[in-house]
């Protein structure tokens, strides 16, 4: 996708450097800024700092941050244990753990150390690749929604997102974004209610930056506006990504999320949740088993903007004595759910048709 004109993904293998090149989303969208993520320790500072984010890129990440650990280590008892410090950086994005075991799986004992850092680079590769196809089949099926919507309504379509789910989350495209995305192709009128999104502003930060960069008119609004412009018929439907999705269809997702879902149900607004497939959980059933990760209190105590001489700046808006409670996530039953978007066509949020996307 677009920054400033020019084609980025959000993560690439950099042959000159011979290092795993990111965009640092920290500092969007006020600085774009290429680091270097050259071992193990790189790759976990750089996803406990949340410069890479969102469940696909953050597997993604992983799978370059095994292949990073086993080139340094030459060992695969201690690339496992490497491994395991990868896993306890956050614990509720599935996808995570997904690349993790699948990289892991392409250890084989039979072959030389060079044979398995070539397998296992090819693998990081392959994964990002398939990433990208995959949301790109996920943004052609939700333009099919968004296409019904339009020719019932013969006018503007008003789509609210959370958080970001964007392309900045995945390698390309996005997840809830990339049905947009091709909606803008196809010249459809598309407008975009970005919810902020506290206590990161990952909405305002992240996903309206990039709907900018690719020309699609959206409008921040707070996380509280959203039930008001539901109220009023300024919301057409939904789409949210989603972390972890359990064989029965529940979503673990951005906190504020299942906010949204409850409320779009009170006003009949279809509520549309786009994933991969590898962001299912086919194991966990119930939803009170996912660990919502807890984050820095200094997230929602602290904020970050441009001050008056252009200089980012992070300022204390709380009082020094109060507390503070910051799960990152929150669970939104499957009833709250219209569909999945998903790379392998649009489903209904119960286990039947989930097992069905396994099974295939």
């Amino acid at each position: 996708m677009l920054i400033n004109n020019k084609t980025y993904r959000t993560i690439w293998y950099d042959n000159i450097s011979q290092s795993v090149k990111i965009i640092d989303q920290t500092k969007l969208p006020f600085k774009l800024e290429i680091i270097s993520l050259k071992n193990l320790d790189d790759v976990i500072r750089a996803i406990n700092e949340m410069k890479v984010r969102g469940a696909p890129l953050i597997g993604a990440t992983a799978a370059y941050g095994i292949y990073l650990a086993f080139k340094e280590l030459k060992n695969k008892r201690k690339t496992i244990k490497a491994a395991s410090k990868i896993k306890e950086t956050r614990p509720t994005a599935i996808n995570l753990f997904w690349a993790v075991n699948k990289m892991l799986s392409k250890i084989d004992d039979n072959l030389n150390i060079n044979e398995i850092e070539k397998v296992l680079f090819k693998e990081a590769e392959e994964i990002c690749e398939n990433d990208i196809e995959q949301c790109k089949k996920i943004g052609k099926n939700g333009l099919e929604i968004i296409k019904k919507i339009y020719k019932d309504k013969k006018e503007k379509v008003n789509i609210l997102t959370h958080c970001n789910a964007g392309w900045l989350a995945t390698i390309d495209w996005g997840t809830a974004t990339a049905p947009i995305y091709f909606a803008k192709k196809s010249n459809l009128n598309v407008h975009v209610w970005v919810d902020e999104t506290r206590p990161r502003n990952q909405g305002a930060s992240l996903t309206s930056y990039e709907l900018n960069n690719e020309g699609v008119k959206n409008t921040i609004i707070t996380d509280n506006t959203a039930g008001l412009l539901m109220q009023r018929g300024q919301i057409d439907l939904c789409i949210v990504g989603a972390d972890r999705v359990t064989n029965k269809g529940h979503v673990a997702n951005k906190i504020g999320t299942f906010m949204k879902a409850v409320i779009a149900k009170e006003f009949n607004i279809p509520f549309y949740v786009a994933i991969p497939t590898t962001t299912i959980d086919w194991k966990t059933e119930s939803y009170e088993d996912i660990i919502i990760e807890e984050r820095a209190d200094a997230e929602l105590s602290q904020i970050t903007g441009l001050d008056e001489e252009n200089k980012i700046k992070t300022i204390k808006i709380y009082p020094n004595d109060s507390k503070v409670y910051n799960p990152a996530f929150d669970i939104t039953p499957n009833k709250f759910i219209s569909s999945f978007i998903t790379d392998k066509g649009i489903i209904n949020a119960n286990y039947k048709e989930i097992a069905r996307l396994k099974d295939e």
